[in-house]
């Protein structure tokens, strides 16, 4: 769910202007891999002379992965079942006005007790990556303390199914679910939620690192530190532009010690982070605009990224308000994470653009942060209302290749809202997000052939379920839920994704 996850896009960026502000204020060894494992692309060099060619069609590197992505409060249920804690997202949506239609997610698509659906629906697709994310508080209740065992159960039979099916279970740590016990200790912008992520990280990694070999430690921290603490539209809902510089800085500092906490219990592991982006176009030719496009890149795509791997914030802001954020001696060296893949969640393009001198008279934080943020206008647009714009995932994927020595890339998320129901047939007809997902697998191997190390794609979502603040008025999936009996119906889009996936190649004729 993006413009409506990520509403930062209609505040011209307020997380920007806040960056701006001055100074205010046991090794595990892997012992069953699913066929394609990243053991084997890790061997290729996806240099485009291992593609399989499939007549009338765009092949993809040999090994790669096709999946989709899911999240835990979004599909999973049971939200005080066998020993799970509340969590922010249980907080935020209980309160009465948060959430479009009064929708929770306290049943979702219920897959804690229907999980076995969910893989049925992925062999159905012909996937061989599951991207999912684990539950803090169904682990560690109250924060910090012991593992709640039948937390770690329910995903133990999940990674067992799974690699059962010859799936791979690709494991996000942090899908926006903190544990609320830990928000009422501060929450992201107090120091020692680093330290207790760490802790967490341990215990899921001692508990399954036996049989997963790819994590990412965070989805999106630019989305849920923006949305959470300054915009106040997600969870915990605060609209605080100290909280919300303070949280920037703790979650790096969580990325870093989640990292060294689960390389020091499963050293073979290959761990990432699910980063939101979107490629940032100037608004026009003039250097403002092109400096603006500069440090809305800055904020958007690597403000959790140039910390991991250089230990330092982006250069395209002018200062950095570092008593405000609390950054302390020797933080920047314990936010570094040399990760080995990089996720890239796109879906649309932002236009920037340096507001003028009226505005900044209008706008006082205009002058700390001169950037306005808006997306695209020219292409179609979803039922999200977001601009379809296929381009922006090429150019984003070839920046993040030049600008970080061509990093292992794997697209986390992608996808589109298309609200059809089934006809008279029972048949979901969604041709658009046919469309969305075929212009953009274009572009991804357009991408490839010019270089990029891309080993997956995973699209939002394997089934329609709770997006966040929207609630369930919005429809991702690949296959359609029926949120009154549960019911899963493979749509248009599924049985052409299973297409894909069963030729490694994406085919050409609109028609096939």
């Amino acid at each position: 769910m993006r413009l409506t996850r990520r509403e930062l896009l209609r505040s011209a960026l307020g997380a920007g202007a806040a960056a701006a502000l001055p100074g205010l204020f046991s090794a595990c060894s892997v012992s069953s891999k699913p066929t394609g494992s990243v053991a084997s692309a890790a061997a290729s060099t996806f240099a485009g002379k291992q593609f399989a060619t499939p007549n009338s069609a765009i092949p993809f590197p040999k090994d790669f992965f096709w999946g989709t992505a899911t999240a835990s409060y979004q599909t999973e249920g049971a939200w005080n079942e066998d020993g799970k804690g509340e969590s922010i997202w249980d907080r935020f949506a209980h309160t009465p006005g948060k959430i479009k239609n009064a929708d929770t997610g306290d049943v979702a698509c219920d897959s804690y007790h229907r999980w076995r659906e969910d893989i049925a629906l992925m062999r159905a697709m012909n996937l061989n990556s599951n991207r999912f994310s684990i539950s803090w508080p169904r682990i560690q209740p109250y924060g910090p303390g012991s593992a709640n065992s039948k937390g770690l159960d329910y995903y133990s039979r999940l990674i067992d199914a799974l690699l059962e099916a010859k799936i791979r279970p690709f494991v996000t740590l942090y899908h926006w679910d903190l544990p609320q016990a830990l928000e009422d200790a501060g929450g992201w912008p107090n120091h020692d939620t680093a330290g207790r992520f760490a802790e967490y990280v341990a215990i899921v990694a001692h508990s399954l690192g036996d049989r997963v070999s790819d994590w990412m430690l965070f989805n999106e921290p630019a989305a849920f530190v923006d949305l959470g603490y300054l915009e106040g539209t997600h969870a915990p809902g605060r609209k605080s532009l100290l909280d919300f510089l303070r949280a920037t800085h703790v979650v790096n500092l969580a990325q870093g010690e989640g990292f060294r906490s689960l390389k020091a219990t499963c050293p073979a592991a290959r761990v990432g982070t699910a980063f939101s982006m979107s490629s940032c176009e100037p608004a026009t030719s003039s250097p403002e605009d092109r400096l603006a496009a500069e440090r809305a890149h800055a904020i958007t795509n690597v403000w959790f990224l140039e910390p991991a791997l250089h230990g330092r914030y982006p250069e395209a802001l002018t200062f950095l308000p570092e008593t405000a954020m609390r950054i302390k001696p020797g933080d920047m060296e314990k936010v570094r994470a040399p990760l080995d893949f990089l996720g890239i969640n796109l879906y649309y393009r932002t236009i920037a653009s340096a507001p003028g001198a009226m505005e900044r008279v209008a706008h006082p934080q205009d002058w700390l942060f001169p950037v306005r943020m808006a997306g695209g206008q020219q292409g179609s647009k979803t039922d999200a209302g977001w601009e379809v714009w296929p381009q922006a995932l090429y150019d984003m994927v070839m920046r993040i290749t030049r600008d970080y020595n061509r990093p292992v890339i794997e697209i986390t998320e992608s996808g589109c809202a298309c609200n059809n129901g089934p006809d008279a047939n029972g048949i979901v007809r969604d041709a658009s997000r046919v469309e969305y997902h075929r212009e953009y697998l274009a572009a991804l191997s357009r991408a490839i052939q010019d270089g990029a190390d891309v080993r997956g794609y995973h699209a939002w979502t394997l089934m329609d379920n709770f997006e966040w603040a929207e609630g369930f008025s919005q429809r991702f999936g690949l296959a359609y839920v029926d949120f009154k009996t549960q019911q899963r119906t493979i749509k248009e889009s599924g049985r052409w994704y299973a297409k894909v996936a069963a030729g490694n190649a994406l085919p050409v004729s609109r028609h096939s």
